[in-house]
């Protein structure tokens, strides 16, 4: 399996600029190093076509955005609106209900937009949907930052309705998108680095310590507390799923290392665990598929999946396939979240969601291995 948990209505101001487009600031060129590790670099290239200096420049830029919406979020407090990155990953888009605050996003070199409802505000829209969601047939609902609403994925328009009706939701923050998605966890169709829960098969997500125990996070619906692994050896001490798609597996006497499994089976270093930018891009390592990347489309996404609801999922462009559940999601040298599942797969392309990796460890008093 892949694994995890698993039309604006009377709004004339959505995405409304309230400055001049600024001049995209463009990183200064440099080699791939700690920041633009080579494997990443060439990954980029090839999924999202990108020219050498292209990918270099792109994820210098994805690291200063990420630095700078960190700060506008705290700064501008209930009236942030969520923050994404244009195509080219060149500019920072910060959204605010307050006019006033276009200067102090200037001047931390974003652009503003001005939306009618605050980041806290979709988020308590999405919750609502959360807690209503019992009986419904949509398969995915999240916060779309850049349209400034809460989106539900259904295979129909009424399905879609029928839940934000039942939620209680404002009239036009909900938009219905119909799609035949249908994301599934694929953790016992046999298939980071590859191990094994008796015949099934899922991928190492991070390395961590607790204490002085070694270990690692995965997917949730990988296995339950109790459950042994091999190849490493080592028992699962706690999961979550459905509602979360997070585990975490002692393996004492194997050797943690700060590595994610990248192109061709080249070592890409983890530097820590800073969540990326909406729009940055990011790269995932299974047992099945090896190393893909795409772009983040979305943060805090929920999603169905047959064995029940999984919330907080982050909603990507990446392709993965049964097997690479538990997977590394990994965006420039920071770890973003392990595989849940998703739809389509890496012949056609296809949409892949991960467990953000900083929930796994705060639930579980971990550390994660950094080089």
């Amino acid at each position: 399996m892949w694994s995890k948990r698993m039309g604006l209505v009377g709004v004339t101001i959505v995405a409304a600029c309230l400055a001049t487009p600024l001049t995209p600031a463009v990183a200064a060129p440099t080699p791939p190093g700690d920041e633009a590790p080579r494997e990443v670099v060439d990954a980029l290239q090839r999924d999202l076509g990108l020219s050498e200096q292209q990918a270099i420049t792109r994820l210098a830029n994805e690291q200063r955005a990420a630095a700078t919406e960190a700060r506008l979020s705290s700064s501008l407090g209930p009236t942030y609106g969520g923050s994404w990155l244009n195509a080219d990953a060149s500019v920072l888009m910060v959204a605010t209900t307050d006019p006033a605050a276009r200067a102090s996003i200037e001047a931390q070199g974003a652009q503003p937009v001005l939306v009618p409802r605050s980041l806290a505000q979709l988020t308590t829209v999405k919750d609502q949907l959360d807690r209503a969601a019992t009986g419904t047939r949509a398969n995915l609902w999240y916060v779309d930052v850049v349209t400034n609403s809460v989106v539900v994925v259904a295979a129909d328009q009424r399905t879609g309705e029928r839940l934000a009706a039942k939620a209680g939701a404002e009239p036009g923050v909900v938009k219905v998108q119909v799609s035949n998605e249908t994301p599934q966890p694929f953790i016992n169709i046999v298939g980071g680095a590859p191990y094994y829960i008796g015949s099934s098969r899922c991928s190492v997500g991070f390395s961590v310590t607790r204490g002085s125990t070694p270990g690692f996070v995965t997917a949730g619906h990988c296995g339950r507390a109790g459950n042994t692994t091999t190849n490493p050896t080592g028992t699962f001490q706690g999961s979550s799923f459905p509602g979360n798609d997070y585990a975490w597996v002692a393996a004492p006497g194997n050797t943690p290392t700060p590595y994610v499994r990248g192109s061709g089976g080249a070592n890409v270093t983890v530097r820590g665990s800073t969540q990326a930018s909406v729009g940055a891009s990011i790269c995932r390592s299974g047992s099945t598929t090896g190393w893909r990347c795409g772009t983040i489309q979305q943060h805090n996404a929920t999603v169905r999946y047959s064995q029940g609801t999984v919330t907080g999922l982050t909603r990507t462009s990446a392709c993965a396939e049964p097997g690479d559940s538990g997977g590394s999601f990994i965006s420039g040298s920071q770890a973003q979240g392990t595989t849940s599942g998703g739809s389509g797969n890496c012949s056609v392309g296809g949409t892949t969601y991960h467990q953000p990796v900083n929930e796994a460890l705060s639930a579980y008093g971990l550390t994660l291995t950094v080089g």
